[in-house]
């Protein structure tokens, strides 16, 4: 007998913390004139060589004449497809296989960029609070794929390439490194323009001669519906399995609740009933129940 089609939640409105805000036009930003200059060296290489492979490389350099971005990477996201990575550079090896291999093998279908894009995100430069659920940075998955990876905030291009394909720049900030100043943040706002042209432009000549794999087309929106309706089949609820959801996803009760159009208390009640049946006791055992699902599906 097939498992009963179950209703996706929604996304929620974007977590503002933190006090993000988007800069007005009065808004100064302030950059040395070498760094400028180099910039704009920068992408006048990355345009010259807008029909290779490798033009993504020169955009990556041109971004730390900017601001001091520990890693980058770029990736072709196909409607229905999983995320393809087409260019990545800081990347540190120790934590390669857990961004790389794990994210794009499964751990994207909890990712609220990915996510946003998939529920039609428009083009435009987004910060990790924009996009994130209300109790994203307490999550499984934040801890997982961005405190254990070596990460601790992101900040994404997203640019439309036609044919219902969209190429995603993200930039990441380590440890080693300061989180983003609101200044820095308004200055990558603020060439979000020559980027776009740059990917979009690069949509239509370069990855035409990259090496981008076509096959595979795993339906995305088909392998999260499949994850949340399966994850737990057997045991639980239909209202169990929307909670379990919306808690590896990174929401709070309130926001569940408000999600769902239910009460808190009956929020904490499925959860409760949902951990129990699952033998778990905690958020992460979920996330780690959650993952191998995954993988052995």
């Amino acid at each position: 007998m097939s498992a009963p089609t179950l209703r996706l939640p929604e996304a929620g409105s974007p977590a503002r913390l933190r006090g993000m805000s988007k800069p007005n036009d009065d808004t100064l930003i302030a950059l040395p004139f070498g760094a400028l200059h180099k910039w704009h060296g920068d992408m006048r290489q990355a345009f010259a060589h807008i029909d290779e492979p490798d033009a993504p490389r020169h955009l990556a350099s041109a971004f730390g004449h900017l601001v001091s971005i520990e890693s980058v990477m770029i990736s072709l996201e196909h409607k229905d497809r999983p995320p393809q990575l087409l260019y990545q550079r800081g990347i540190p090896e120790k934590y390669r296989e857990s961004i790389i291999d794990r994210y794009f093998s499964g751990g994207y279908l909890l990712d609220p960029f990915c996510l946003a894009v998939e529920q039609g995100l428009a083009e435009g430069f987004y910060h990790l609070e924009e996009i994130a659920p209300d109790n994203f940075f307490d999550s499984e998955y934040y801890k997982t794929y961005y405190l254990k990876a070596g990460s601790s905030e992101d900040s994404f291009y997203i640019v439309d390439t036609g044919h219902e394909t969209k190429v995603s720049v993200s930039l990441f900030q380590g440890f080693g490194g300061e989180s983003l100043r609101a200044e820095q943040l308004n200055l990558l706002r603020a060439v979000e323009p020559l980027v776009r042209e740059f990917i979009s432009e690069f949509g239509r000549r370069g990855l035409q001669h990259s090496a981008v794999n076509e096959g595979g087309r795993d339906d995305l929106k088909q392998r999260v519906q499949s994850a949340f309706e399966h994850f737990g089949c057997n045991l639980l609820t239909e209202r169990e399995r929307e909670v379990a959801h919306m808690v590896l996803r990174g929401h709070s009760v309130k926001s569940t609740a408000s999600q769902m159009s239910i009460s808190p208390e009956t929020v904490r009640m499925h959860r409760k009933n949902l951990y129990l049946k699952l033998e778990i006791g905690s958020q992460s055992e979920l996330f780690a129940l959650f993952i191998e699902w995954l993988r052995k599906h």
